[in-house]
């Protein structure tokens, strides 16, 4: 009789939905388990470094391709494209590998997704046609299902006394691989430039942009190295038997529980698409639209000639502002983000986060007019630069707050992975979108003088208002996912 009853009691709690009532009284927080977040979360570095060292020199790439025909307004067009593409593929992918970790196991899914990063970074330094610069980063897509089986895996190694704090390393990590990918590209690119002594060979003439990729390739081999040596399995019906992240106080068979988890992984995709799904799923593919656009117009404002209305930066120089932005937007999230959860709550400080895009949005223009009255470059830009930095720190809060209502939304443990699969796979398909708008439409207001050439700005604008009202719509507060 006890044996039945404990045996119902495992079932029913495999099927409780994570989100359910929270206690009047505060928990005790649960200490991190050090270790192994501490060695996910340099994983987790090595693909922002790798993704985002591109970012300083891709417009001078496409130029010296010579794929505009010399109309450096049309430059934009096909930068879009590029970025567009590793987005369209990894859209098409990424619910696949993420369901697949729930059946056969994180680690393997991981091993493949470094592994076609590294081939991918280094086919891409190699390059030099346009096709050759879209098929490469097409294949880092195509086998890339690592960033949503690693936030699988960090909600796994938390509970909700944890999760903020974990989290907040999210954007961090991002934060910093966005310090580190822009100094690689900016400062290593073109070495023959900087260093002909060390670069003098014909190979380097050849391919001026390899050595930024063989360094982000080289730091996806530590990683993968560092992965297979010391990160273990957090599935739990792949983990070994030493290694429990929770004790279940109940007395059933291991096939029995095998069962039960391996039935909820295979579950319909259309019953996880409940509203307490789909409402956060929503936040965060806005966030990634908004977020990537962004990311794609600064580089690109940034190396526009000043007669077009950019600020005329040269690579090296693009690539230490996206630096300083990304170690002090890292440095704020680590010493912040989880004391201002805990202060005015995850939905209040998401909403006000959002807030800040509009503004954001609205100091390219300023700058551009700065600009065009000074008629150069010069201290007043640098002021609107750092204005622009703390309009940055605060919209990326968005991340860490928008990852945590995702994984407190999960029917189960089990489908965490499909959950966050879900996840990576809306926010792919709006950062699909999102370079290729945001680029083409900066293109056609510079070309055609819409809006006095800010017509993209005005648009991303009236998309942040959309945002605002959807994060209206994320429950209160996020609820214990304990089981």
């Amino acid at each position: 009789m006890d044996s039945t009853s404990n045996s119902h009691k495992t079932t029913t709690n495999e099927t409780t939905p994570l989100v359910v009532p929270a206690k009047d009284s505060k928990k005790p927080k649960t200490p991190l388990p050090k270790l192994q977040i501490g060695i996910l979360i340099t994983l987790q570095l090595a693909e922002p470094i790798a993704s985002t060292s591109i970012f300083p020199y891709i417009n001078q790439l496409i130029r010296e391709l010579e794929i505009t025909g010399g109309n450096d307004a049309a430059v934009g067009y096909y930068a879009g494209i590029i970025e567009s593409l590793f987005f369209v593929a990894q859209a098409l992918t990424v619910l696949k590998w993420s369901r697949l970790s729930d059946r056969i196991g994180r680690r393997p899914v991981l091993v493949i997704g470094l592994s076609g990063a590294c081939i991918s970074i280094l086919c891409f330094g190699l390059s030099t046609t346009f096709w050759s610069l879209v098929i490469s980063r097409c294949l880092c897509g195509f086998l890339n299902g690592n960033v949503g089986v690693m936030k699988t895996m960090m909600g796994e190694l938390t509970d909700s006394t944890n999760m903020a704090q974990a989290f907040a390393l999210i954007p961090i990590v991002w934060s910093i691989g966005g310090f580190i990918g822009p100094l690689i590209g900016g400062t290593l690119a073109r070495p023959q430039d900087h260093w002909p002594a060390l670069f003098a060979g014909p190979f380097w003439r050849n391919y001026p942009y390899f050595l930024p990729c063989a360094v982000a390739a080289c730091l996806l081999v530590l990683a993968l190295v560092m992965m297979l040596m010391f990160l273990e399995e957090t599935l739990s019906t792949k983990r070994r038997p030493k290694f429990t992240l929770t004790t279940v106080s109940v007395s059933s068979s291991p096939d029995r529980e095998s069962l039960v988890k391996n039935s909820m992984a295979n579950m319909p995709l259309r019953s996880l698409l409940t509203p307490s799904v789909v409402i956060p799923m929503a936040n965060y593919a806005m966030v990634a639209l908004l977020d990537v656009s962004f990311r794609v117009l600064m580089p690109l404002f940034f190396s526009t000639p000043t007669y077009l209305g950019g600020l005329g930066f040269d690579p090296a120089v693009i690539g230490s502002w996206l630096a300083l932005f990304g170690i002090i937007d890292g440095a704020f999230q680590g010493l912040f983000f989880a004391r201002i959860i805990d202060w005015i709550g995850p939905k209040r400080l998401f909403c006000v986060s959002v807030s800040c895009y509009a503004p954001l949005m609205a100091m390219f223009p300023i700058m551009s007019w700065i600009v065009q009255a000074r008629g150069e470059v010069d201290y007043a830009i640098t002021f609107a630069l750092l204005f622009h930095l703390v309009m940055i720190v605060i919209w990326h809060t968005t991340y860490g707050t928008i990852y945590m209502f995702i994984t407190a939304s999960a029917p189960t443990n089990n489908v965490l992975g499909a959950i966050n699969g879900l996840g990576q796979t809306s926010a792919a398909v709006a950062r699909a979108i999102g370079p290729a708008l945001a680029t083409s439409l900066f293109a056609v207001s510079k070309e055609h003088n819409l809006l006095g050439g800010n017509a993209v700005f005005v648009v991303l604008i009236v998309l942040a208002g959309g945002l605002r009202w959807l994060a209206s719509q994320l429950p209160d507060e996020v609820q214990d996912r304990d089981e």
